[in-house]
């Protein structure tokens, strides 16, 4: 299975982890995002986690375009979440309440990123379905993660 690949980085240094923070701009408004890549930190989510800042949060990269489904067990925050297309195209955000734990479904099924942000991040920013991420900086903090991009479709 190509989770075990993330292990190398192309200076030496040991790769970053689910922890680490990467600035990638969503609708032309850059944001401090967490990646969860690997099938236990998709799991974990942001599950336990207290506060997020303004302009924090975690994106989920998918290895291929699939239907989305997620929850909020034993999640404190107030969220929203926005599905993306494989191209970083927004299709749809929800508003995610804490700990409900009856999952929120995406309608489109070529889904690839989902974004969890604190919630009224997207209406705030004005950052509407139709609204894009920098797919190339996604591209840069998946190798600083010490994956392959082309793993997740990103060339």
């Amino acid at each position: 299975m190509a989770c075990g690949r993330t292990t190398r980085t192309e200076n030496g240094i040991p790769p970053k982890t689910v922890s680490d923070w990467f600035a990638i701009a969503v609708g032309g408004k850059t944001v401090h995002l967490q990646l969860a890549i690997q099938a236990a930190e998709m799991e974990r989510g942001l599950m336990e986690r207290r506060e997020l800042a303004p302009d924090q949060g975690m994106l989920f990269v998918y290895r291929e375009p699939t239907a989305m489904s997620f929850w909020m067990r034993n999640t404190p925050l107030s969220l929203d979440i926005g599905f993306f297309s494989p191209e970083g195209e927004l299709k749809e955000v929800y508003a995610m309440q804490p700990f409900d734990e009856m999952p929120i479904r995406s309608r489109d099924s070529r889904l690839q990123f989902a974004l969890e942000m604190n919630q009224g991040w997207f209406r705030k920013h004005g950052i509407k379905p139709g609204a894009r991420f920098d797919l190339a900086a996604l591209r840069e903090s998946l190798k600083a993660r010490g994956a392959f991009p082309e793993e997740f479709g990103l060339r």
